[in-house]
């Protein structure tokens, strides 16, 4: 898990825990920040996900690249 996926899950944590404590109280712009939040942290872990996905391809090519110059 990287620097991303943490900040993506803690900013759902956060979002949820304000939209639940804004639907409670009827605050809606607490409920409206829980949401956003929620949004933030997807966003990041969206991030995280093609973070890893590049990480990975990279990691592909080298490795095609070692077998090509090996035969």
């Amino acid at each position: 898990m990287d620097k991303e996926h943490l900040k993506g899950a803690a900013d759902k944590a956060k979002g949820a825990i304000k939209d639940a404590a804004g639907k409670l109280t009827g605050d809606k712009q607490m409920q409206a920040e829980g949401k956003f939040d929620k949004a933030k942290g997807a966003a990041h872990e969206a991030m995280g996900d093609a973070k890893d996905a590049t990480r990975e391809a990279m990691g592909n090519a080298k490795d095609a690249v070692r077998r090509a110059q090996d035969d």
